[in-house]
């Protein structure tokens, strides 16, 4: 019965690690896909670099704030 409650709890930290991984793979997928995104648009339009950090600020942003809610959300159930 210990060991299940141990296990229990091994379980939680490794989720906890793995969800904060996986929004850092998130994130850098996402400021990356808006990077390439923004530097078509710039080449497009023929601007210089703004729409390539203005997307890639926006993406930043987004993913940060989402990290943030689920973090707030979470806190919660706990």
């Amino acid at each position: 019965m210990i060991t299940t409650h141990k296990t229990h709890q091994d379980h939680k930290m490794y989720r906890a690690i793995f969800m904060l991984s996986s929004w850092g793979f998130v994130i850098v997928i996402a400021s990356f896909l808006f990077l390439y995104v923004g530097y078509k648009l710039d080449e497009l339009l023929g601007t210089s670099p703004c729409f390539m950090f203005g997307l890639f600020f926006l993406a930043i942003f987004l993913c940060i704030g989402r990290l943030y809610r689920d973090a707030w959300l979470k806190r919660r159930d706990v």
